[in-house]
Order: C-alpha cells, then sequence, then structure tokens
C-alpha cells in the first residue's frame, strides 16, 4: 500500500502526461479560435490540468521564518515538517496537490533588526542555510533554484524548486558589496525595504519619508542588482521610492507580494493603477497577494475599526494584548467579530484590473502564504488551491496561453531579462 506522500509524488510525474491529453481533448484557446463550451465539471477538471501541465511560480511563500519562529531544527524528528503537516499554509503534499513548482522561499527580515548592527545579516544567513538543508535533507522533493533554467529543469523531472527572495535589503546594512555576496548565496530577488525606512528606502507602510524615495545608496544598490542578476522588488517600498527607482533600474523589476490598489483606495502597499502602467512599460510584472486585507479596502476598514475598539477596551480594562489575563476579553471579541474573509473572485478581480491596465503578460501570483496570518481568502486558504484560481480565470475566458503566462511565463520573463542584462555586463 502507497503512503498518501509516496502516492502525491507519483501523481506529480503522472500528472503532467494525464494534463497534456487532456489538453488534447479539451481544445486549447489560447491557441487560436474559440474554445468548446464545457461543463462546469469539465471546467474544474481542466483547471486541474492545467495546474500541473504548467510550471506554477508563486513569488512569495514565507515557509522560512514561519519555521524559525517554532523553533524548527534540522533534525530528523523535525524534517518531516516541510513534507505533510496541518500546519501553515505550506507544505510539500498540499502543493503538489494544487500543482505548485516554485515557491519563492521568503527570506523575512522584521524591520525592528535594522536598530541591531549585525543582527539582520546573521537572521538572513540563517534562514538561507535552513532552505538549503530542507533541499539537501529531501533531494527527491526539493532543490534550490538559482535561475530559469533550474526551474524548468526540475519541472520536467518532478522536483519542486525553492529559488530564495530576501524581504527586506536590511541585511546590506551599509555594505553594497553585500549584494554580490547574496547573490553567490541564493538570492535572486530582494525586497528593498519593509515595515519602516531603513538605509536603502522609505517604506509604504513609515510616515517618515526619511529619504523621500530611494537614498543615495538605495539607488546605488539597485544599480548593484542589475549589475549582479538580482531582481529588484518594489513591493513595500513607497511611491516615491517607486519611481524613483523607475529612474533607476536599466531592466524590468517585479513586485513579488503585491495587489492593486484600484480596490484598497487608502492603503499604500497596494500599487496605484499609475503605478502598474509604469511597471508594464518597465515590461515588468505585479503578483497578486492573496491576503484579503490586500484584496479588499471594506474588510481592511473593518479589520482597522475593530482593532481599535479592542485596543480601547484592553486600555480600559489595564491590559496588553499580551497578558495571560486579557485572553479571555480577546477570545470574547473575536467571538463577536468574526474574521470576514475575501475570496477567489476577488483575486481574478486583481488579475483583470492589471490586464486591463498593463496586459497579460504583466500580472503574476505572490501569495504571502504563511505571511497573511488568518486573513487569506475562500477559496485560496493553502497552496492545494491554485487549481481554484485557475477555474475561476477560465470561467471569466482567460485562454489557457493566458493561464500560462500568469502562472510562470511572465515571472520567467523578467528573470530571464535580468539574467541576460547581467551577463551582458561581464
Amino acid at each position: 500500500m502507497f503512503t498518501t506522500s509516496t502516492t502525491r509524488q507519483m501523481l506529480r510525474y503522472l500528472l503532467p502526461v494525464l494534463a497534456f491529453s487532456a489538453l488534447l481533448s479539451c481544445g486549447n484557446s489560447g491557441t487560436g479560435g474559440p474554445a468548446p463550451e464545457r461543463s462546469d465539471v469539465e471546467l474544474r477538471a481542466h483547471a486541474d490540468s492545467l495546474a500541473h501541465a504548467y510550471l506554477i511560480i508563486d513569488g512569495h511563500v514565507d515557509l522560512p521564518y514561519r519555521l524559525k519562529v517554532n523553533n524548527f531544527r534540522l533534525e530528523r524528528e523535525m524534517l518531516g515538517i516541510p513534507i505533510e503537516t496541518d500546519e501553515g499554509d505550506f507544505d510539500y503534499v498540499r502543493a503538489v496537490e494544487g500543482g505548485l513548482d516554485a515557491p519563492f522561499m521568503s527570506i523575512y527580515i522584521p524591520s525592528r533588526l535594522q536598530d541591531e548592527p549585525g543582527q539582520a545579516p546573521l537572521l538572513a544567513d540563517s534562514l538561507i542555510e535552513m532552505v538549503k538543508g530542507i533541499a539537501a535533507a529531501h533531494p527527491d522533493k526539493f532543490r534550490i533554484a538559482l535561475s530559469p533554467d533550474d526551474l524548468e529543469r526540475n519541472f520536467r523531472e518532478g522536483v519542486m524548486s525553492l529559488p530564495l527572495g530576501m524581504e527586506n535589503g536590511a541585511p546590506i546594512e551599509d555594505q553594497l558589496a553585500r549584494v554580490q555576496d547574496y547573490h553567490a548565496k541564493g538570492i535572486r530577488y530582494i525586497t528593498l525595504t519593509h515595515a519602516t525606512d531603513n538605509l536603502i528606502s522609505d517604506s509604504s507602510y513609515d510616515t517618515l519619508n526619511t529619504h523621500g524615495g530611494l537614498s543615495s545608496f538605495g539607488e546605488e544598490v539597485v544599480r548593484e542588482m542589475n549589475r549582479v542578476g538580482i531582481m529588484v522588488d518594489v513591493s513595500h517600498i513607497s511611491d516615491s521610492a517607486f519611481w524613483d527607482v523607475m529612474e533607476v533600474t536599466d531592466v524590468p523589476v517585479i513586485a513579488s507580494h503585491s495587489s492593486v490598489r484600484y480596490f484598497t483606495p487608502d492603503f499604500q502597499r497596494n500599487m496605484s493603477d499609475e503605478m502598474i502602467e509604469r511597471l508594464g512599460e518597465n515590461d515588468g510584472v505585479i503578483q497578486i497577494n492573496f491576503g484579503s486585507t490586500f484584496l479588499d479596502g471594506a474588510l481592511r476598514e473593518r479589520q482597522d475599526s475593530l482593532r481599535e475598539v479592542l485596543s480601547a477596551q484592553l486600555v480600559d480594562a489595564g491590559m496588553e494584548y499580551t497578558d495571560d489575563a486579557a485572553q479571555s476579553l480577546v477570545d470574547s471579541f473575536e467571538q463577536a467579530n468574526p474574521t470576514l474573509y475575501s475570496d477567489v473572485e476577488m483575486v481574478a478581480d486583481h488579475i483583470d484590473r492589471v490586464v486591463e491596465l498593463a496586459g497579460i503578460d504583466h500580472v503574476g501570483l505572490g501569495s504571502d502564504f504563511d505571511g497573511v496570518g488568518d486573513s487569506l481568502p475562500t477559496g485560496l486558504k493553502d497552496v492545494a488551491d491554485y487549481p481554484n484560481l485557475i477555474y475561476t480565470l477560465l470561467k471569466r475566458g482567460y485562454s489557457d496561453e493566458d493561464i500560462r503566462k500568469i502562472c510562470s511565463d511572465n515571472v520567467l520573463r523578467v528573470w530571464r531579462a535580468v539574467e541576460t542584462a547581467s551577463s551582458a555586463r561581464g
């Protein structure tokens, strides 16, 4: 009898073959000519077949930091955690079920470490080594990926790629040479900042406007990332910093896990229509974040309002959120005010908006799984659910070729352009 993991691994090899047969039988609307009408059952089956026939890249999965805060150890009794677990949003078994092939592992650096010299690079190195250790412990399932060619080869061979992206450039500190060092360690994109302004850039979450956009050092960092072949990630940075990046970079950039500000007007973390249009002109890609508060402005306003009410109740009671004595009050408040969620249709709305503004070549997926807590939309609760989004897009008339671009081709194009420009510099 096969174990669950063994069965999933067998399916990983068989599904691309089955999917190809399904494509032939169902027709491919991306090749010209209208697709035949399909029942809902057939459409869902086709969506699942595409999820496994096409390479799926997710621009941002926060597994490494989730494991770090849970005291993950690279020891025998702990190594099963990334394979099959009831915790979090990502594990190998669920990823295979959903067709995920290349989750960018986020090397996340909390902004508080920026004020402690040496601490940001220390954490970055530990998270990088953790991911490499997981791949080394499970070579039949995971491989570190350093290039688009690696992703495509691993996909053909039925092994999941683990490319590395650094969320927050703080580990660079004031040492430009570290850009090259992190490339050597496997980092292939850097989100310039996170929750607060750093030495490189102002943050969309901060109000200090320290540099008025990119700092002078930040401009050097962007040029050096272009030179060595690391993608510039404009998620988290302020609007002014985004426009500065557009002036400095000479290669396309990504927004690894952002959504569309049109649907969240007061949320600066998302990208405005003008920014998305400019990103398209740059030949870049915005990878849509799945967090409900990134998707729906009304839900975000409700959450912010409830947070203020709860804070006031805690103050009146003379307690802080982290106090043991506060737990009963918090539990009662949450029971009276249950969390509301967006849904997979809203994720498709954000994709529609990007396509309307910039075209089908400039949108991808950047879920923020394991990074947005209990805020994921109905229909996209973990890495098993990508077929639900593909089904939704197919219902809206997206072709198979469109789906392929959203799943991976658009990001691969940017990554290759960055590689090519770096190689040309010698």
